[in-house]
């Protein structure tokens, strides 16, 4: 059943034509075409979108990614087809201000539900701060060096048109912030499709027991530990350090793209001499080759940290619980937790 119906306009309809009529890749086994499945059809920015809209909507939906398994969300550009399938969607689910040209495609579609998950809970900055963690009182802070002596400033919006100005968008490593996303995503499907609103509300608390556990797993796992501060390429777990009483430092931005500096580099050696670092952490979807050359210069190891952007062979794990829990092993290991 699909919810809602709209005729696909006549640009929309010729961009298909030159194209062609293939599907985008889907979290699912179903890849057919988001409109044309009978079911409430949603299309979801990336994986940890996906992942929700399954999980809450079982087999009510069918999701329809826009970022491609092994893709960079970050630099995912909209193509004409993937315009004119958002046109033909019931819901879009999506995070603003992690994926540009995805806020704007959502934001011109005619779709009648769009769910912006920054919404559904509380942003704040990170990564931009040049080395004070207040909360906790550390000298390096959460995410330090975005900004150093030598102007090596990353403002909220960085050279790739990366615009976080609405705060940090990863909001998905963090278990409670992300059962906050699910909770609201959950009260959007069920006002939007409300003949299977019973079974939304029940997906929901299921997922978000699940999210409280792996809560649980990390408060557990890491609470005896040798050091607090982890190293690694992408400043990507802001939430996770605060969560658990953490320091990430990163070598670069909120984009995993930008260049880390001479002096980040040397105040990076610094900090892993001082607190104890034993491991530089890189992801599956961004090149090592800087974490190795850190690691290398410093005698340190290096480990995978995965930010659960996507999901290919390469993961540790088939889906966001399993990825995170391997997240959890490195960290362990990394920390000296006992």
């Amino acid at each position: 059943m699909n919810v809602r119906r709209r005729h696909i306009s006549a640009v929309a309809l010729t961009a298909v034509a030159a194209l062609g009529f293939g599907t985008l890749t889907a979290c699912s086994s179903d890849s057919a075409a988001a409109g044309d499945t009978g079911s409430f059809d949603v299309v979801a920015s990336f994986y940890p979108m996906a992942f929700l809209a399954e999980r809450i909507g079982g087999e009510h939906v069918h999701v329809t990614s826009l970022t491609q398994p092994g893709q960079e969300p970050h630099d995912l550009e909209i193509s004409a087809r993937q315009t004119a399938q958002l046109e033909e969607a019931d819901a879009a689910l999506y995070l603003k201000g992690l994926q540009p040209s995805v806020d704007e495609a959502i934001g011109q579609s005619p779709i009648a539900t769009k769910i912006d998950a920054a919404e559904l809970t509380t942003l704040e900055e990170h990564g931009t701060e040049a080395g004070h963690d207040e909360e906790h009182g550390d000298e390096h802070g959460t995410e330090a060096g975005h900004a150093d002596e030598h102007g090596d400033e990353h403002a909220h919006e960085d050279e790739h048109g990366h615009d976080h100005e609405g705060g940090d968008p990863h909001i998905w490593l963090d278990p409670v912030r992300y059962a906050e996303v699910a909770e609201g995503v959950g009260k959007a499907f069920q006002k939007a499709d409300p003949d299977h609103a019973a079974d939304y509300r029940k997906n929901t608390a299921a997922l978000v027991k699940d999210l409280k556990a792996l809560d649980e797993k990390f408060r557990t796992g890491l609470a005896n530990r040798t050091t607090d501060v982890f190293v690694t390429t992408h400043a990507a777990f802001g939430y996770l350090a605060e969560r658990y009483g953490l320091t990430e430092e990163a070598i670069s931005g909120l984009d995993p793209d930008t260049e880390p500096s001479g002096a980040r580099v040397k105040e990076l050696q610094k900090i892993a001499k001082e607190d104890g670092v034993t491991t530089v952490f890189y992801e599956t979807l961004v090149s090592d080759k800087t974490a190795k050359t850190l690691a290398g210069d410093t005698g340190l190891r290096t480990d995978v940290l995965d930010p659960v952007e996507g999901i290919t062979d390469r993961s540790r794990g088939e889906d966001y619980f399993q990825v995170m829990e391997a997240n959890l092993t490195a960290l362990r290991t990394a920390l000296g937790a006992r």
